[in-house]
Parts: C-alpha cells; sequence; structure tokens
C-alpha cells in the first residue's frame, strides 16, 4: 500500500503524529493513547498495514 494513503487512513481514524524517528515515524491514537511506529517508505506491506492498525486498535484499510 502506498504511505500516502495509508497515512490519510490513520488521520481519518484519529490517529496523530507524535514525533518523527530516524528510519520511523511514531502516530498515536489520541482516542485509547495506543502507540505504533510506522516505517517512511514509499509502499509499505499488507500485512505491515494490518499490524498497525491492530496496534492502535483502528480498521483496517483492507
Amino acid at each position: 500500500m502506498k504511505i500516502v494513503y495509508f497515512i490519510r487512513h490513520l488521520r481519518v481514524h484519529g490517529c496523530v503524529l507524535l514525533r518523527e524517528g530516524g528510519n520511523h515515524s511514531v502516530y498515536i491514537n489520541s482516542a485509547n493513547n495506543k502507540i505504533s511506529t510506522v516505517p517512511r517508505h514509499k509502499e509499505i506491506k499488507d500485512r505491515l498495514c494490518m499490524k498497525i492498525c491492530k496496534d492502535l486498535e483502528i480498521p483496517s484499510p483492507f
């Protein structure tokens, strides 16, 4: 999945950027204080997208 579409999915479901790391961005779901890291690549694998959504407790984009 393209990272642009995945970041848009995160924002729609209430996740905000907490901080930038060296190779990852850290997002937080402010509704339940769950945190997950998102790699900064042009494209990330679907399984990783599902795992990040599970960590943040939001629905999967698929």
